[in-house]
């Protein structure tokens, strides 16, 4: 009643994508998705490890990240749009943030939670912070991160789609 059917959606689809007309949109949103997963992934991953080495930045950005988690991130798109334009710079941003908060704890946790007795037995051998880094960190790290990638793709395209439905010109929920 309220929706075409199934079969008129997919000819719609079908000539959005024939004539190219959604191309344009599609590699907008891609666009935004992408690299605000990028850049998220290398701020939170930096913040997370930052984070876990210092107790002085963990005092300082802990209550921060907290905070951003605690809120829901998608009531920042407006602020965004605002600050940035309705341009591609907002939905990177608010995609930015999505993501560089969940890499932010899943790394901070991740160091967190490396068993003290192996990082004990590692510099008992000689080990030092670099050696520690590579050998009982990263390794340790990697299932977090992970893990935590499959949540950050989808909270990348969301944020993207979200940045679009509030102002975009160019867009998959572009209004």
């Amino acid at each position: 009643l309220y929706a075409p059917p199934p079969h008129q959606v997919l000819l719609t689809l079908y000539g959005l994508f024939q004539s190219g007309e959604i191309l344009p949109h599609l590699q907008a949103t891609f666009t935004a998705a992408l690299l605000g997963l990028f850049w998220g992934v290398l701020l939170g991953g930096s913040l997370g490890l930052l984070a876990a080495f210092s107790p002085l930045f963990a005092d300082m950005l802990e209550p921060i990240m907290l905070l951003l988690n605690a809120i829901p991130r998608v009531i920042l798109a407006p602020l965004f749009v605002i600050w940035l334009g309705i341009g591609l710079a907002s939905k990177v941003a608010l995609s930015l943030v999505l993501v560089s908060v969940l890499l932010f704890f899943a790394v901070y946790g991740g160091v967190r939670n490396v068993d003290p007795r192996l990082v004990e037995r590692v510099e008992t051998l000689g080990g030092g912070r670099l050696w520690l880094l590579k050998e009982v960190y990263l390794p340790s790290l990697a299932a977090w991160v992970l893990s935590s990638l499959k949540v950050a793709v989808g909270s990348a395209f969301t944020g993207s789609v979200v940045g679009q439905f509030v102002a975009a010109i160019r867009g998959l929920a572009t209004p």
